[in-house]
């Protein structure tokens, strides 16, 4: 079996690839749950084979990974720039369902991708907090629901109990709720929440707990992931990207940036 013949066995079988070049190549390449398990169902004889390919060929292997990599980098920014332009041509397309607040215009539109039980987003929203109260005339916010469950167990309960509040029209109250009193999140702060807002509990307990509220959410996250987005919070603002708590004087520059 020659080289370009294991090479696209080798491909087809990522999970286990990438698990081999990092024993073969010491190259630290991380993977996800979903590619582990599948990299268990090798055909031994398959992995011993690639080994050996490995073994006599690392140059071979490291330039063909690097040029999957580069294939990679390229696909992720074609993506993101369709979307940011996306964002100036058709905004409305690009928040899609997700809450929005500010200005109805919509020619400046700031996306915030959160996790409710992320230190660094509820220090970010006390600063985006104060850039609307200053923009709302001029800046449309939209969410989108990033929950990283793998560190943070309470943030897809509740992103789920921030989209039922927004069924009742009142997501951003809610919102605002949930990184204001962080360190308490759980299901009793998520009912009591919803009945300060006088929100219909029986509705709200039911969207919560629906297959709409996963979907919309899940929504969220492909996006998130499909535009290369990995940790929270992340801002999209008409196509500039900046992360984590900024000062609400760097967020000021940014605007001014795109106002131009």
């Amino acid at each position: 079996m020659n080289i370009s013949t294991i090479w696209r066995k080798f491909r087809s079988q990522q999970a286990f690839c990438l698990a081999a070049l990092l024993a073969g190549c010491l190259v630290f390449i991380g993977c996800s749950p979903a590619q582990s398990a599948a990299g268990n169902s090798v055909d031994p004889k398959f992995k011993e084979q690639v080994l050996q390919v490995i073994r006599e060929n690392p140059q071979a292997i490291l330039d063909s990974v690097q040029a999957y990599q580069q294939q990679q980098q390229q696909s992720l920014k074609a993506a993101q720039e369709s979307f940011f332009q996306e964002m100036k041509t058709n905004p409305k397309s690009a928040i899609g369902d997700s809450p929005s607040t500010g200005s109805a215009s919509q020619q400046i539109v700031l996306l915030e991708f959160s996790d409710f039980q992320c230190p660094f987003c509820a220090r970010a929203h006390d600063t985006v907090k104060q850039f609307m109260a200053k923009h709302q005339d001029k800046v449309t916010l939209a969410y989108k629901h990033f929950p990283l469950s793998s560190i943070h167990p309470q943030a897809l309960p509740a992103a789920k109990a921030a989209w039922a509040a927004q069924q009742q029209g009142k997501f951003w109250e809610y919102y605002s709720a949930l990184f204001e009193g962080q360190k308490q999140l759980g299901e009793e702060f998520y009912g009591s929440i919803a009945q300060k807002l006088n929100l219909k509990l029986d509705k709200f307990n039911s969207d919560r707990n629906s297959p709409a509220a996963e979907a919309a959410i899940q929504k969220d996250v492909q996006l998130a992931q499909k535009l290369g987005i990995e940790g929270t919070p992340f801002f999209i603002l008409n196509g500039k990207t900046f992360s984590g708590a900024l000062e609400l004087s760097e967020m000021e520059k940014i605007l001014a940036s795109v106002s131009k």
